[in-house]
């Protein structure tokens, strides 16, 4: 008796929930997580890139340095290179091989 009325209570609050989230998204209104890369900070990270060391830009934007290198498209083509260069973690070179 009780796990019925309990469920029925459950369903009432996930239609209300739902009803919610409907009426905020027709206001217009943003959900989620907010942005931590604003079209602000790409555009000076992207000025600052080959001036500053991503590790520097990243203290000045106050994000991590993945996030950069996954927003700044000047920055992605390091990142791809960085991963494959030979005595990193995670990649295979000809030492390691023999």
């Amino acid at each position: 008796m009780f796990a019925a009325l309990a469920e029925f209570i459950r369903e009432l609050i996930v239609e209300g929930t739902s009803e919610g989230l409907d009426a905020a998204r027709a206001r217009g209104q943003r959900l989620g997580r907010p942005p931590v890369m604003t079209p602000d900070k790409i555009r000076l990270a992207s000025q600052l890139v080959g001036k500053e060391s991503v590790a520097a830009i990243a203290r000045l934007l106050a994000v991590n340095r993945a996030t950069l290198y996954a927003h700044v498209p000047a920055l992605q083509d390091r990142r791809r290179t960085a991963l494959t260069r030979p005595g990193r973690i995670g990649t295979t070179s000809p030492a390691s091989e023999a």
